[in-house]
């Protein structure tokens, strides 16, 4: 069985409804720790030493699981809920993800894509965890270009005028 991934983020002015609609798939969700990057650099014995320095921000681990349809819907938030996720399929699936507002790069927004780096192969002078944080729950989210033979589909909603009351 083949398993394909996709990670994505939906930055800190966006909301996402996501629905697994059929299959089994693992979903794996960050918060960003802080707002801004880091030159992080790879540790010695890491298999990434001799790439060099690279700018990542460090995330905390919200979501770490496998869901299997049917299955509640999950709400990703702004600032907290996992907004940066990664969907790898498990068995054969498609997952419904609804972005608010939707991705405008004329406008600035636009998806963003990541490579992951475990929090203990990476290094940053001013970044340290709390004594109590296990660095498990931690990883370097490294700002990457959308990876090659990756099509994203966006579509506007027609549906009926959502109106709050």
């Amino acid at each position: 069985m083949k398993t394909e991934e996709v990670s994505s983020s939906s930055e800190a002015y966006d909301a996402a409804v996501s629905k697994l609609l059929f299959g089994t798939m693992h979903i794996k969700a960050y918060d960003w720790v802080d707002n801004t990057a880091s030159i992080a650099t790879p540790k010695a014995d890491s298999s990434k030493a001799e790439a060099g320095p690279v700018s990542a921000r460090l995330a905390k681990l919200s979501v770490n699981s496998d869901f299997t349809a049917p299955c509640n819907t999950t709400i990703l938030y702004p600032t907290h809920g996992g907004n940066m996720h990664c969907f790898t399929a498990l068995t054969s699936c498609a997952v419904l993800d609804v972005l608010g507002p939707p991705y405008c790069d004329p406008d600035g927004r636009h998806c963003q894509y990541y490579r992951t780096h475990a929090y203990t192969n990476l290094t940053v002078d001013d970044k340290k965890l709390p004594d109590d944080e296990k660095s498990e729950n931690y990883a370097w989210l490294e700002d990457i270009d959308k990876p090659a033979g990756l099509s994203v589909v966006g579509a506007l909603y027609n549906g009926p005028k959502i109106i709050e009351k």
